[in-house]
């Protein structure tokens, strides 16, 4: 079942890339306290989530934090190496935090999970975003088409927060 607004974000433990090499941090440390948008895409450097999603979001992060938003972050299943890659060759300059779920554990306890695709060959992410309150999900946006990122944009997001 799919979570939707009302709902709290699922406890999942992401790998993100630190100073110190690959590390963790949970849906309760992104979340608690803080206004998050949350993103998630099928595959990092793949056509529409690396020319299209990410870059939006880029753009708009400053625009985001002024409506308060405290975090903005990307989520795929790709792992660590992958992720923290694909930040490193999106000029983020810090504005996007990317989190590895590397077993599909948030996409899968989210219901947002998608496959397993025959051209990733496991489980990846549904395009998706979401703003969250404290760990409550306020916005939920999932793309239908694939190759689409308009419902769950920075333009979406940036609207849905008013």
């Amino acid at each position: 079942m799919t979570i939707k607004v009302g709902d709290r974000l699922p406890e999942a433990s992401f790998k993100i890339m630190t100073a110190d090499g690959p590390g963790e941090i949970s849906t309760r440390d992104l979340t608690s306290g803080k206004t998050v948008v949350l993103f998630g895409v099928p595959g990092a450097f793949t056509p529409t989530c690396h020319m299209n999603h990410l870059p939006g979001f880029v753009e708009h992060a400053e625009t985001l934090k002024s409506k308060g938003v405290d975090t903005i972050a990307v989520l795929s299943v790709n792992d660590v190496f992958v992720m923290d890659a694909w930040e490193k060759a999106s000029n983020t300059g810090g504005q996007i935090q990317f989190l590895s779920d590397t077993a599909a554990e948030f996409v899968e306890a989210a219901g947002l999970g998608l496959g397993p695709a025959p051209i990733f060959g496991h489980v990846r992410s549904q395009r998706f975003a979401l703003i969250a309150k404290d760990g409550e999900v306020t916005f939920l946006a999932i793309e239908e088409t694939p190759g689409e990122a308009t419902k769950t944009g920075a333009a979406a997001i940036l609207e849905a927060l008013g």
